[in-house]
Parts: C-alpha cells; structure tokens; sequence
C-alpha cells in the first residue's frame, strides 16, 4: 500500500456554467454517475492505498464540500491551503507531511479530476511505477497518445529499461503545433504527461532541496508544525513566501535532465475532461449521439431530431431542442450557455469577460 495525494484544486473555467470557483469541476459527478470526479478518483485509488493513506490538498473554500464528499476520510488528510501556490507547493507540503510520518514511504499523486476508463488496466500501470519509485527514481505515468493533440504536454522517452514497460524521460515538452505534435505520435518516443507521479519522498523532497532550497525549507517547516497547536501560525506565516510555480518546472524537468526521471506507458482511456465537448465523446450516449449530465437529479429533456447534443440541465425545468446537432446547452439557475460543441474551449473566453466586468458571483 503506498500513500496517495490528491491535488484538488482550480475552477475548470471550460466547464462553466456548472464548474465555478466556489464548485470546481472536481466536485460535479462528470463520470455518468452519481459519483463526482473527486468520489471516483478515491474509489479508483482502493487497491492501492487506504483512506488512512489518502490525502487531499485542497483550498479553504473547498474544503467542507471535500469533507461530505470523502466521509470515510480522516479529518486530518485533507490538507487545506490558504491560498493557491500552484502544484510543487501542495504536493510537496503533503510530501513532508508524509515524511513526517513515514520517511521511506512511497507516494503517488493523482489529479482530482480526470477520467478513467479502464481502472484496473490503470491499477496495473501505477503498480509498474511503484517499482521504478522503490528504486529511487522520480516515476511519471505517461498516456499513450491516441492522436495527435495540442492541448497536452508531452514526455520524450528513451529506450525501454531491460525490455520492460519503464522508460527513462528525457525532457519534458510543452504543448506543441498541430504539425509538431503529429512528428511526436509518428516518432513512437512521446507519452502525454498527464500530471500522475509516484515517488519515495525521501527522493522528492531530496530533488525538491537540490533545486527549489526555499521551497523545501518552506513546506518543512510547515510539516514538522503540522497537528501541533503551532500548524495555523507556521502555515499563515509561511506559506504566502512559498514559490508559486508547478512542480513539472520546479523539479521534474531538471531532475529529467539529471537523469532522474522514469516513465511507465498507460493505455486506460484517460480524460482530463477539459470541456463539455470531450465529455460528449466519453460519457454514455443515446442512439444519436447526444449526452445528458444529469447527476442525481432527473430533470426532462426532450431531444427531437438533434445529435450530437451535450445537455446539462441544473435548473429544475424542462430542456428541448428540435433540429438542432453538436450543441452545448448548460441550462443553471442564473447562467444558460449555449456554444457549438468545436468552440468549447472558447467557453473560457466567457469567464474572462465575466471577471472582466467583476461578475464574481457567477464565476
């Protein structure tokens, strides 16, 4: 059983209406289910590790709805930060928190809010990262690219190690042109980085002293005041100085080029559901195509001769179309949005503007 760490944390702004700052996306069932993507992570986490093991990071907006969501959760495992400081300085807090407790544990972190459609194939995969972090590697789970995307970064792999499924990591890659990510997925050595790390912490904090010394002194002197009557006063004071940065920049890039860093190629169908337009292609659909977020709730929706449709009724009334194809319809309480399934990414182009005019309420 290895530690887990669950970063939960931004607002998912090309899921708005129904992801807010004050209801991110990891908190909605985006899984076609009841369960929210934050309830689903955990479930999925079950072979690995226990609720005892099981630590979330999340901000102080979010966590009481973190707390209802994960009842069988030790109060102490959720890890609240004041502020954001971006990935390094939450996974590396509950790195040293961990290191507190158990200096040579191996931890995984895993984000919030991604799908997943084969659970155990994934099981199986970070199990294969385990053994690369009980070595002393830094281990990333790396996606089989399917197409060639734009939209995530990438790791440039060397020659599998001894024949196995584990590669070294060469470099890390931002997210590249149509046309460079098309060499990418031709060239058979690049993995989308899909954010997922398992490591000793003994190996993470290590690489996090070599190149961020601040940082490290920062979160470790958060953790050895952590469950003391001194946490609140040491973490207020402390962590407003921690870099803001994430922790691919911080450690993982340079500790890649030191030659500390491994990867093991997952093909589990994996989704960051980054827009309703890619929750369209993942979640069950009708006989032509159209996909209905409803959650617990069961509110009508009468589809006449449409497809293609992704339709998310909150509000509590009746939702209809007649003749219409590959549209987002996002019908809440006090925003409707209505966009063309190919402009979802420009749903954060309505966010934008909205905190533009200070219309915090409904972002």
């Amino acid at each position: 059983m290895i530690y887990v760490v669950i970063p939960a944390g931004g607002s998912g702004t090309r899921l708005w209406p129904l992801s807010r700052a004050g209801h991110p996306k990891f908190l909605h069932p985006f899984t076609g289910t009841s369960a929210s993507l934050l309830q689903a992570t955990v479930d999925r986490l079950g072979p690995l590790t226990t609720p005892e093991r099981t630590m979330v990071v999340t901000g102080a907006a979010h966590a009481a709805a973190v707390a209802r969501q994960l009842t069988g959760l030790p109060e102490e495992n959720i890890l609240v930060e004041p502020s954001p400081r971006d990935s390094c300085a939450a996974i590396a807090l509950a790195a040293a928190v961990i290191a507190v407790r158990d200096p040579d544990a191996v931890m995984g972190s895993f984000a919030a809010d991604h799908l997943i459609g084969d659970p155990q194939r994934w099981v199986d995969t970070v199990r294969e990262a385990v053994r690369g972090a009980e070595q002393g590697l830094l281990m990333t789970v790396g996606i089989t690219p399917t197409r060639p995307e734009t939209g995530y970064g990438y790791l440039r792999t060397g020659e599998p190690v001894e024949g196995g499924p584990m590669r070294p990591v060469v470099e890390f890659k931002e997210k590249p042109s149509a046309e460079v990510a098309e060499t990418y997925v031709r060239s058979g050595h690049y993995l989308w980085n899909a954010g997922m790390f398992v490591w000793r912490v003994s190996a993470f904090l290590a690489e996090l002293a070599r190149q961020q010394p601040d940082l490290h002194g920062g979160v470790t002197a958060i953790a050895a005041a952590w469950g003391t009557d001194e946490q609140d006063d040491v973490l207020g004071a402390v962590w407003p100085t921690l870099t803001k940065i994430s922790v691919d920049y911080a450690v993982m890039e340079g500790a890649a080029a030191a030659g500390r860093v491994a990867t093991v190629p997952g093909d589990f169908r994996w989704n960051d559901v980054g827009d309703f337009h890619t929750l369209g292609e993942v979640l069950p659909a009708d006989t032509d195509g159209n996909v209905v977020l409803t959650g617990d709730a069961k509110p009508e929706v009468l589809l006449h001769d449409s497809s293609g449709m992704v339709v998310a009724p909150q509000a509590g009334r009746l939702v209809a179309a007649v003749g219409v194809r590959d549209l987002i319809v996002v019908d809440t309480e006090d925003a409707l949005l209505v966009c063309p399934r190919d402009r979802a990414q420009d749903v954060k182009s309505i966010v934008d503007e909205l905190k533009r005019r200070g219309e915090d309420k409904l972002v």
